[in-house]
């Protein structure tokens, strides 16, 4: 791990110890959760404090959750135990160590956006598999998300990023309209790969 690397987590791991309770599902899981399967292999990448990692497992799945911070996974395997849920949490670089090809029957990220994983997470995924992706735009009506343009999405670029899969649900929607209104500063993603 660089000094690159240890800086993003020492700044992951003070949030992730301030923080009240394991967070929310993203939005791209609730409402989408019907379309999981029944059983099989989920990822939950990137999955810091676990919520979506606990959803996964609720649901009937056996999970794997990756972090690059050692607090997060810490706090999420004792919410896994405590729970009795089947979620194997590991600190994990995802930029050393991506995903191995047709791993996961479905595969979460949620507010992670590292352009050069979109081929690894793809290839992670087996024949019928579901991504769900949800992260922050470069279109947004509040501050909420990175500051950085670099780690918000361009205009539909979650579609180009996984153009090669069968598109399923998306929702972005900009700035247009009532800007008071609807679901602003994300888009959302589910794609099943069928080849």
């Amino acid at each position: 791990m660089g000094d690159s690397d240890s800086s993003w987590q020492a700044t992951w791991d003070r949030r992730h110890a301030a923080a009240d309770g394991l967070g929310e599902p993203a939005q791209v899981l609730e409402e989408n959760r019907h379309l999981l399967p029944l059983r099989g292999d989920a990822l939950d990448l990137a999955c810091g404090l676990g919520a979506n990692a606990l959803l996964l497992a609720q649901s009937g799945l056996k999970v794997t959750a990756w972090d690059i911070s050692p607090v997060a996974i810490q706090r999420l395997a004792e919410a896994a135990q405590g729970r009795k849920l089947p979620v194997i949490a590991e600190v994990r670089d995802l930029l050393e160590s991506p995903p191995e090809p047709d791993s996961f029957d479905v595969i979460l990220v949620s507010h992670f956006l590292d352009r050069s994983l979109a081929p690894a997470i793809i290839h992670a995924l087996r024949k019928g598999g579901l991504l769900f992706y949800q992260t922050f735009t470069q279109a947004r009506v509040t501050d909420q998300g990175p500051s950085r343009p670099e780690f918000r999405l361009a205009d539909n670029e979650l579609l180009q990023l996984f153009g090669t899969l069968n598109l399923r649900v998306y929702r972005e929607e900009a700035v247009l309209g009532d800007r008071s209104k609807g679901w602003r500063d994300r888009a959302m993603l589910v794609a099943e790969k069928t080849g």
